[in-house]
């Protein structure tokens, strides 16, 4: 039997996602580097963009009416940067601030508490054009950007994460090249890991300098196993965790990062680095857990960090990702008790890509994704288990609210709990909203 609300300790906190460039549309925002991107050709799976997306910027009351209707507690939202400061920085765009104005408000209206993330993978184009993240200046412009939004929105807003998966706009966007700005050059990667990490440190500052609480950053961790017995397997899982679970994790967490990175990301990291580790560790409120999959990692012949990916054993998503709710307590305990102790966690991420099956119906289509509920039925009895064990696991949110522009993927991988028709942005709730609609109704004392 799934688990409900009543199962979970009082006052923990569910809630669903979405971000700002997968979901709104770009109509009014200045050009990002996800634009370019994608209009390159071979980047983006069906020569898809997010200019359109969900059409979110004009539809986002029947969004919010849909989070509420779920009985949802938190809606976490991304802003666009560039929707805000077309040019990276300075004068705002008026309209930009406003659309958050009306969404942070529209949230609250709602009954539900709006979990803003600021940077959400989509850097202004300006920016991009003057190296992007390899450039230490545009840390010291996301610092900008958190000051005027926390201006803007601090009285209203419940909490606040600086940057959404930074591993992935660091690594995948400047060393495997899948994601913008496409690079694959481990020099540029060094330097945007790091100055990734300062602008967390920056913007914790911006802040905290307005005023605000609840400050937090979302990280992404995939626990990682041998693919094969052997030390040279053993040696390259090491370096993937060290890379991928514990280097921004140990500077926002230790001030430090893993030696196992440095091997080969410290010759090129830029002149004096040390010195921002401190802006880097200052105290967070809260940690942010996005979790999907775990991964079995082999040694791979070359250069530095010879690994190489091998499929695991287990049950699939739609990504090909292997589903694996096992490894989440582990990984919650392993956190805690190893980086951050008492303070809160937020599993801030969890779904799954799955084909959606539309069914005839008797009021209408019906959509069934009985294989996304078994999904987060197990990862919920998951987080369960970490809590009887002590790990302090305040809230758990859900990957996505809609199907979406999944970057590289186009349209064609959908974690929503709603299907979005992408001709005519029709939303059709899928069986496991209703699922997870009648599970948060259950308030047993």
């Amino acid at each position: 039997m799934p688990p409900t609300r009543a199962d979970f300790p009082p006052g923990f906190l569910f809630g669903t996602a979405t971000s700002a460039y997968q979901i709104e549309g770009t109509g009014g925002a200045g050009p990002c580097h996800w634009d370019s991107f994608a209009a390159t050709p071979g980047n983006v799976a069906g020569a898809a963009d997010g200019r359109r997306a969900c059409g979110h910027l004009d539809r986002h009351a029947e969004d919010l009416d849909l989070v509420a209707a779920a009985g949802f507690d938190i809606y976490r939202f991304s802003t666009s940067w560039a929707r805000v400061l077309p040019e990276g920085a300075g004068a705002p765009d008026p309209e930009g601030l406003d659309f958050y104005d009306r969404l942070v408000d529209a949230t609250l209206a709602r009954g539900l508490k709006p979990a803003l993330t600021l940077y959400h993978w989509e850097l202004p184009s300006a920016l991009a054009d003057l190296g992007g993240w390899t450039n230490r200046d545009t840390a010291l412009r996301f610092g900008d950007f958190a000051a005027l939004m926390a201006e803007r929105l601090g009285d209203r807003v419940w909490s606040w994460a600086t940057l959404n998966e930074p591993w992935c706009a660091g690594w995948l966007g400047h060393f495997t090249g899948v994601h913008a700005p496409g690079l694959r050059d481990i020099r540029a990667t060094a330097r945007a890991m790091h100055h990734l990490a300062l602008g967390h440190g920056l913007g914790l500052a911006a802040l905290r300098a307005a005023g605000v609480g609840q400050i937090g950053i979302v990280l992404n961790f995939e626990p990682a196993f041998p693919a094969e017995p052997g030390e040279a397997a053993r040696a390259a899982t090491l370096r993937y965790d060290a890379i991928f679970n514990r280097f921004f994790l140990g500077g926002v967490a230790r001030g430090a990062y893993p030696e196992l990175a440095l091997e080969g990301l410290g010759p090129h990291l830029p002149r004096g680095w040390q010195a921002d580790l401190d802006a880097i560790g200052a105290p967070i409120d809260w940690l942010g857990v996005n979790y999907y999959t775990v991964k079995r990692i082999t040694h791979a012949p070359g250069p530095w960090p010879n690994w190489a990916e091998v499929p695991g054993p287990g049950r699939k998503t739609d990504m090909g990702w292997e589903i694996a709710p096992m490894a989440l307590p582990d990984l919650l305990r392993w956190i805690s008790g190893s980086h951050t102790g008492d303070l809160p966690l937020y599993v801030t991420e969890n779904g799954m890509a799955a084909p959606d099956t539309p069914v005839a119906g008797a009021t209408g289509p019906e959509i069934h994704d009985e294989d996304r509920i078994a999904f987060l039925s197990s990862h919920l009895a998951a987080a369960r288990e970490a809590i009887a064990e002590g790990v302090p696991l305040k809230g758990y949110i859900v990957w996505s609210l809609l199907d979406n522009f999944e970057w590289a993927f186009g349209y064609g991988k959908r974690f929503g709990l709603v299907h979005v028709d992408f001709e005519s942005l029709q939303r059709t709730p899928k069986a496991s909203y209703h699922a997870l609609k009648r599970m948060l109704e259950d308030r047993r004392p």
